[in-house]
């Protein structure tokens, strides 16, 4: 790609947003940075480590053991693999599990936390060509990206592709327990008062409730085409 751009893609929970991003980095050679990735490890330490426990958080141990936590990625571009590196192990597969879901959201929430990962997502985004998805990264860690995104759907079809995603990996889950955490998750991302999801001014609007894949990328694809025809003619 000639033209060095940052992409900022929002949305709400199991929207694609991680699935796209990638899309988006294999094609235009981009760095890819998933942004709930590292929310996710981080949740992962916390959980092995008993700072939450019962979804209750243990805010002395988490300041004692919050610089101990180095989060890291590896992106394969030529086949769109990511892997989540938490103290110098991958943990990709790991911090998908259920129990991680489920605390998550609590993680995210904390102040301490979120200026740690923001600070280290702005850091990942100084040298440009990155796109970066998660839940504030228009309007927190790439406020002036060149284009930014929020993905949407209905909460029953985001359930159902949970459902079926997590199922194809032989976890045994419930699709009525998968619509009831996604449906806390999003009134914790919408209601917290640190960085809230919020679809910023700027930011295009996709709804991939009635679109496949495909139909997806397309649009978002022509998108950045015509961004980067705009940007090599200036």
């Amino acid at each position: 790609m000639s033209s060095k751009i940052n992409i900022a893609i929002d949305g709400h929970s199991s929207c694609g947003k991680s699935t796209i991003a990638k899309s988006i980095a294999v094609k235009y050679n981009m760095n890819y940075i998933d942004s709930g990735a590292m929310y996710r490890a981080f949740t992962l330490y916390c959980l092995d480590n008993k700072i939450i426990n019962n979804q209750s958080i243990d805010h002395t141990k988490l300041t004692n053991y919050i610089n101990d936590i180095k989060i890291d990625f590896s992106f394969n571009n030529k086949y769109g693999v990511s892997k989540t590196i938490l103290n110098n192990i991958n943990v990709e597969d790991k911090i998908r599990s259920v129990e991680v879901t489920k605390n998550v959201s609590i993680i995210s929430a904390v102040q301490i936390i979120r200026k740690k990962l923001i600070a280290l997502q702005q850091e990942f985004t100084k040298n440009n060509n990155v796109v970066m998805d998660g839940r504030d990264i228009g309007s927190k860690v790439m406020p002036n990206a060149d284009l930014k995104f929020f993905l949407t759907a209905k909460a029953e079809i985001r359930a159902q592709r949970r459902y079926e995603e997590l199922s194809s990996k032989g976890l045994n889950v419930s699709y009525k327990n998968v619509l009831k955490n996604l449906n806390l998750r999003d009134k914790h991302d919408i209601s917290r008062s640190i960085n809230p999801l919020i679809i910023t001014k700027n930011a295009i609007v996709i709804d991939n409730t009635n679109l496949s894949l495909n139909e997806q990328d397309e649009i978002i694809f022509s998108k950045i085409d015509k961004k980067l025809k705009y940007e090599n003619n200036y």
